[in-house]
């Protein structure tokens, strides 16, 4: 059986959208029940890790940051509770250390925002077979610094003083670089 049979089965389980970004989390909810996909939505983590622990999820698109958490947390909890379980972290704030941490998890793609309908369910539906181009652009040296010292801050278990004293930085600018977006 095909992951779009297994998906447009009622037995296979559910579809799991964590976003806190209420508009959105509605738009990409409405999109995927007219894929046929059943669904549940949560705008925090510990909504989405209560209904993870009532009944596993099939499929998950889970947003990096929320208002209460890490999106990271959602993904581990997935993966303990359903290794079998696709899941898609779905981020403004992408940067090569949270992917790699997402994949590591237990996420099979990693998007960045804005993604449409159309690309997430591709990426949740994908069985492996199509491969991602690499990019024709190299990153900018302000990317670069971005994705090392997301790289540390990982590395620190997202303590913002442990990892400004190992990038010999003020913790205050380090905080100030880390709520900005990253660069292109």
């Amino acid at each position: 059986m095909t992951l779009i049979e297994q998906a447009l089965s009622p037995q296979t389980g559910y579809l799991l959208l964590v976003d806190d970004d209420r508009p959105f989390l509605i738009r990409l909810a409405r999109a995927m029940e007219s894929r046929g996909l059943s669904i549940q939505t949560a705008d925090t983590v510990a909504e989405a890790l209560a209904l993870v622990k009532q009944e596993p999820p099939r499929y998950a698109v889970v947003d990096m940051r929320l208002g209460d958490g890490n999106g990271l947390d959602v993904i581990e909890a997935i993966r303990n509770s359903n290794p079998d379980a696709r899941t898609i972290m779905l981020t403004g704030y992408g940067n090569i250390t949270t992917a790699v941490t997402a994949v590591k998890l237990g996420a099979v793609d990693y998007l960045a925002k804005p993604a449409d309908a159309d690309d997430i369910y591709a990426a949740l539906m994908n069985e492996g077979t199509v491969k991602t181009q690499p990019p024709e652009n190299p990153m900018s040296a302000d990317r670069v610094r971005w994705e090392h010292i997301q790289r540390v801050y990982e590395m620190c278990d997202r303590n913002v003083s442990e990892t400004a004293r190992r990038l010999n930085m003020h913790r205050r600018t380090l905080q100030r670089i880390l709520a900005k977006r990253a660069p292109r």
